[in-house]
């Protein structure tokens, strides 16, 4: 049987769900890679809702076996992966929806977080005028999620750790954003961020892990500003590198500034909310990776007041 690494076995606690899926998870993968003909070939690796593998094919291509718990949010990845046929993201060469899995082409190891932030920012804001393309029909719509978000947001009141006016700006926001057009004008990745930006073969850098939506374009910055916050911190004026990576996104992508700036104070203050609710349904009190990433995201949205 394949062990599930420390991490994703820790998830067991998000709910009664996540346990019994964990619990299945060695068996499943072991029946998949019987199913489809794979050997393991190194260690199980994991993101935050999915397994891993690195696997070699009967013909002897090496490939990646990833068996996801299947959230809501990521159920357009499949239909995504297709519609983007290799170009500028990862290559699907099978997948299983009821059973999570997917065969995906071998990437990496090398990813973003060997560049420095702001050539990583540059190559990211390139990728997503590739992976912005017309939506296919069977791609969920990000209006209903960000509008079901935004209700979660709200009905928290006083008890979102952050300060009000950002949570009325990201309401206010996110309301008017979501009742555009662009709302469903482009294939919207989702979580594009330095771990999801693997080195390839084909192409020198490919997008991995989609949630996949039909969306706006606009939607995608803010996970290139949470993460690596180190680097940030380092800076010694964290609000001026959180906007220096801004505008490098913004101009490599040629997106809209203020539907960007908007779009990163909406994103983070739902990603305070999921925190909130994350730690209610564990029945305990905020962690303190909690507590750092709604720091995260109250100083991410506190950098976006400073563009107009």
């Amino acid at each position: 049987m394949i062990a599930i690494p420390p991490g994703l076995a820790e998830q067991a606690e998000l709910g009664p769900d996540w346990a019994a899926w964990l619990d299945g998870l060695p068996r499943l993968a072991s029946e998949v890679c019987a199913d489809w003909d794979l050997t393991p070939d190194g260690p199980p690796q994991h993101g935050f809702c999915a397994l891993v593998l690195p696997v070699t094919g009967a013909d002897g291509d090496r490939l990646m076996l990833k068996l996801s718990m299947g959230e809501r949010d990521n159920a357009g990845e499949v239909e995504a992966l297709k519609a983007w046929r290799g170009l500028g993201a990862v290559r699907l060469e099978a997948a299983d929806p009821h059973r999570g899995a997917l065969l995906l082409e071998r990437l990496g190891p090398a990813d973003l977080n060997a560049l420095d932030p702001l050539d990583a920012c540059e190559i990211v804001g390139r990728l997503m005028s590739r992976l912005h393309v017309p939506p296919t029909p069977r791609l969920p719509r990000l209006t209903g999620f960000v509008l079901e978000w935004l209700a979660d947001l709200a009905a928290l009141g006083r008890d979102v750790p952050a300060p009000p006016r950002f949570v009325q700006q990201a309401l206010s926001a996110g309301r008017a954003l979501a009742s555009d057009r662009a709302m469903t004008s482009a294939i919207v990745h989702g979580d594009l961020h330095y771990d999801n930006v693997l080195a390839g073969r084909r192409e020198p850098w490919l997008a991995i892990d989609p949630k996949g939506f039909a969306g706006d374009p606009a939607y995608e910055l803010a996970p290139m500003l949470w993460n690596r916050w180190d680097d940030l911190v380092a800076s010694g004026d964290l609000g001026n590198a959180l906007r220096e990576r801004f505008y490098t996104l913004v101009d490599a992508s040629g997106l809209d500034e203020r539907r960007c700036r908007d779009w990163v104070v909406v994103r983070s203050m739902i990603g305070v909310s999921w925190e909130v609710r994350d730690a209610r349904a564990a029945g305990r009190p905020l962690s303190a990776e909690q507590r750092d990433w709604i720091t995260r995201c109250v100083t991410t949205a506190k950098a976006m007041q400073a563009v107009e």
